[in-house]
C-alpha cells in the first residue's frame, strides 16, 4: 500500500505522475511499507546502495509518492540540457571550489527553504565501501532535522520506511539506523555492501582491491 503523506510534506507532481510511478512500481513487482513523518524538513538516507538500479527504484518510488525532494550534485554537471533535467528531477548544485563546504551549503538550502527533504545514500560508492560517510548526520544535526531511513529490501522488493531518527550522538545514531536495516534491508548486491552494513546483516565483507 502507498503511504499516506501529511500535510507538511513537500510535494511535486500530480495525480497522473503518482498514478504512473505506482503503476511502474507494480509493474516491477515492488511496494512500500511504513510511513514518512509529517515533517517539513528531513534527510532521507537511502541504504543499501549497491546498484544503480537502487537509483532508478528510488526516483520511482518518490514519483508514486509525490514527493518533492531533492540531492547535492556537483555545479559542474548543470551545464546545458543536462542541468535542465537535473533541476527539474530536484537536485541542487554545490560548489566544491566554495571556502563554504558541502556541509554548509547543504545546511544554508534548508535554512533558507519552507520545505525541504534531501536524499543521501551515506554509503557513498557502491562498491564496498569501508564507512559511511557522515555528511548526512552532519547536515541533519546543524539543520536540526530528523533523519529518515529507507530501506530496500531485494529479497521481498518492497521500499521500507523506518522511524525518524533526531540526531545526536552519531556512534549511537549510526547503531539505532544499522538496527533497522539489519531487520529490513537486503542489497541486490551483497558483495558491494558497505562494511557497516555487511556485518549488521551478518555477511562477511571484503575491501575493493585498491583498499588492500
Amino acid at each position: 500500500m502507498t503511504p499516506v503523506l501529511g500535510p507538511q510534506v513537500p510535494r511535486r507532481g500530480n495525480a497522473f505522475s503518482r498514478w504512473l510511478g505506482r503503476s511502474l512500481l507494480r509493474l516491477i513487482g515492488w511496494g512500500f511499507e511504513g510511513t514518512l513523518p509529517d515533517v517539513p524538513k528531513m534527510v532521507i538516507i537511502g541504504v543499501p546502495h549497491t546498484s544503480n538500479v537502487d537509483g532508478v527504484l528510488a526516483m520511482i518510488g518518490l514519483t508514486a509518492l509525490g514527493i518533492r525532494a531533492g540531492t547535492m550534485i556537483k555545479d559542474s554537471a548543470f551545464r546545458g540540457p543536462l542541468g535542465i533535467a537535473l533541476r527539474w528531477f530536484g537536485a541542487l548544485p554545490v560548489n566544491r571550489r566554495s571556502p563554504k563546504g558541502v556541509v554548509e551549503q547543504t545546511v544554508e538550502v534548508f535554512e533558507r527553504e519552507r520545505q525541504f527533504v534531501l536524499l543521501i545514500a551515506p554509503e557513498g560508492t557502491r562498491s564496498a565501501a569501508p564507512e559511511w560517510k557522515r555528511g548526512f548526520h552532519h547536515v541533519a544535526r546543524s539543520a536540526g532535522v530528523p533523519v529518515v531511513p529507507v530501506a530496500a529490501n531485494y529479497r521481498r522488493r518492497r521500499l521500507i520506511f523506518g522511524a525518524p531518527v533526531q540526531p545526536g550522538d552519531y556512534d549511537a545514531d549510526l547503531r539505532a539506523l544499522l538496527g533497522f536495516y539489519a531487520e529490513h534491508g537486503w542489497p541486490r548486491h551483497p558483495a558491494r555492501l558497505s562494511r557497516p552494513v555487511a556485518e549488521a546483516l551478518g555477511l562477511a565483507w571484503r575491501p575493493r582491491a585498491d583498499d588492500d
